[in-house]
């Protein structure tokens, strides 16, 4: 790929490296988004299992934090297609250190004693005590599940020359939200009382189906902000010469 190839309007067709030493008006900012979105679908129903009456099926348990933590993965796309493979791989390690100091915090929280005539100390480690198997689960997948994602993508982009971004977006999140379900929830759950093994494949089977959809359905929100980006950063990024190592950092 050559460097600097002029596309329609005014975007760039850039080498990934090519983006080095210069100013990127909204990375920032999109990873940040990122942070917070997965700081917080891990906080709010990340352990939860809710039930909805579907038409013609019955009962569908899901896992509640479904309903927010795919967007997690509609930024990563974003990112991945916007600033290339090496950028969300920055932002996907720096989640990771976020997600790891969050579980500190809330351990470190939750043991510390207890005041004199404070009485929410159940309550608090109802929801901030979720033990480091959950934790470990947790960041194991959520690494694998975005690097995953973000490396299909990357190679999608080269092999289809730019087009078809929707083949992307959704090609790489079944295999990436696939790893997420198959490595959490078993590691999380299996074996737990409140976990028997019927109920953890149905909910595994529901994430993925329900994460899958869900980036079915924001495809015009993605192409959206992909669009937008582009066009006010001026590049359109491919991977040609990138290193794929996921044990970096650096871009």
């Amino acid at each position: 790929m050559a460097t600097g190839t002029e596309k329609s309007g005014g975007v760039a067709a850039v080498e990934a490296g090519a983006l080095a030493g210069r100013p990127l008006r909204y990375f920032d900012f999109v990873m940040c988004a990122f942070v917070v979105i997965l700081l917080l679908s891990n906080i709010v129903g990340a352990e939860k299992r809710s039930v909805i009456d579907l038409p013609g099926i019955g009962l569908w348990p899901f896992g509640a934090g479904i309903l927010f933590f795919p967007i997690s993965y509609v930024i990563d796309d974003v990112l991945t297609e916007v600033y290339g493979y090496a950028r969300a791989r920055r932002a996907v390690w720096a989640a990771f250190a976020a997600l790891l100091f969050m579980a500190v915090m809330e351990w470190t929280v939750v043991h510390l004693p207890v005041a004199e005539g404070w009485n929410g100390q159940a309550a608090y480690e109802r929801v901030f005590g979720s033990g480091w198997r959950i934790v470990g689960a947790s960041l194991a997948a959520f690494w694998v599940g975005d690097i995953l994602n973000s490396f299909v993508l990357a190679k999608m982009k080269v092999a289809t020359k730019g087009r078809w971004l929707w083949t992307r977006t959704i090609g790489s999140t079944i295999i990436g939200e696939g790893a997420d379900s198959l490595i959490f929830y078993p590691l999380a759950f299996y074996g737990l009382p409140d976990w028997p093994v019927q109920a953890l494949a149905m909910v595994m089977l529901s994430q993925f189906i329900l994460k899958v959809s869900w980036e079915v359905v924001l495809t015009p929100v993605t192409y959206a902000a992909v669009g937008f980006l582009k066009r006010r950063e001026g590049i359109d990024v491919y991977d040609t010469a990138t290193d794929f190592s996921p044990f970096r950092a650096r871009v």
